[in-house]
């Protein structure tokens, strides 16, 4: 699994908050970024879990 953040990030960092793991806030851009490509097995459902949590939409999943 692979996941991106969109340009639709808002910045409010719930991602960040649900798994640090994966996503990090870039302070100079004011947005989340995504640390590790691919995502691991023990991390997926988490990562699932933040792409529906977030406001903006801006968590893309792909398989």
């Amino acid at each position: 699994m692979k996941v991106k953040i969109t340009d639709q990030c808002m910045g409010d960092r719930n991602c960040n908050k649900l798994c640090p793991e994966v996503f990090e806030y870039d302070e100079d851009q004011l947005l989340s970024i995504v640390k590790m490509d691919p995502i691991p097995d023990h991390l997926k459902e988490i990562v699932i879990r933040a792409a529906q949590e977030c406001g903006a939409d801006a968590i893309e999943i792909y398989e």
